[in-house]
């Protein structure tokens, strides 16, 4: 699971780079009940037309910021959701990237007192994110419908991953074989942090499977839900589309991959009752 304690080593914030910021906007106001502030306005671009600034600013749900949405601005880059993990030094992690064969695609740099942050590709060209805490230490509400509960790596060499992302971010694994023979599954937890707190998982699949980002890993959210079935039905009836499910998946859930209509991909997940 995922907490508001941002433990080193966890998501703590992630932000949907699109081309257009009013229509993912509103998009994600309907489907998950997110109403969109502005930055420096007051208005929700999900509905109202009201804010003026539609360059960036935070979701919210039921008041608490979930993630950011932005103008997407490097060249040729696809509309994706860039996920960021909690790391207690944003330097020395840029040094382990770099040791381990990563690219850094954004360096250390610090958002006034909130924190630090840079942005990396792993070797394979999977795009994650780190931040630094200062004053914010990442979203408000989490493991709740409408919010972020589970992060996913799509990836072409999962021990190559393992690998990396063990290095860099210390993470601890453990291998389970999915349902009906279709491969292993790998849970990642904190290093130090008891099986309870894992916050995700990474699969490998052939790269005609990750057509999404052109053949490389790619990483995705998974926002929790009440309802799959009912969250989906929104999803394409506002322009979205399905490319897995709804399913049941024994002991996690109902759930679905989905695209918004700018083609970022996340994952729903009605969570088995306990």
């Amino acid at each position: 699971m995922i907490t508001t304690d941002f433990s080193p080593g966890s998501p703590c914030w992630l932000d949907l780079g699109t081309p257009d910021v009013p229509a993912a906007a509103a998009f994600y106001r309907t489907v998950f009940g997110w109403e969109y502030e502005a930055m420096g306005g007051t208005g929700d671009a999900g509905g109202s037309g009201e804010a003026e600034d539609f360059e960036g600013g935070m979701f919210r749900k039921d008041g608490k910021i979930v993630a950011g949405l932005g103008t997407l601005t490097e060249k040729g880059a696809r509309s994706a959701w860039m996920i960021y993990y909690s790391v207690a030094d944003a330097d020395a992690t840029t040094q382990a990237v770099e040791r381990a064969g990563g690219t850094v695609r954004v360096p250390p740099m610090d958002l006034d007192e909130w924190g630090r942050m840079a942005q990396y590709s792993d070797p394979l060209g999977g795009q994650f994110a780190v931040w630094q805490p200062g004053t914010n230490k990442g979203a408000e509400l989490v493991d709740e419908p409408g919010s972020l509960s589970w992060t996913e790596l799509y990836t072409s060499d999962a021990a190559a991953a393992k690998e990396f992302y063990g290095s860099v971010l210390g993470w601890w694994y453990s291998d389970m074989e999915m349902p009906g023979g279709e491969g292993t599954y790998t849970l990642i937890t904190p290093a130090g942090l008891p099986a309870e707190r894992m916050h995700g998982g990474l699969l490998q699949l052939p790269s005609d499977q990750l057509a999404l980002a052109g053949g490389r890993p790619y990483w995705h959210p998974v926002f929790a839900v009440a309802d799959c079935d009912a969250t989906v039905a929104r999803v394409t009836g506002n322009g979205g589309t399905v490319q897995m499910g709804p399913a049941d998946v024994p002991g996690v859930g109902r759930l679905a991959v989905c695209l918004d209509p700018a083609n970022a991909d996340f994952v729903v997940l009605a969570p088995e009752a306990g």
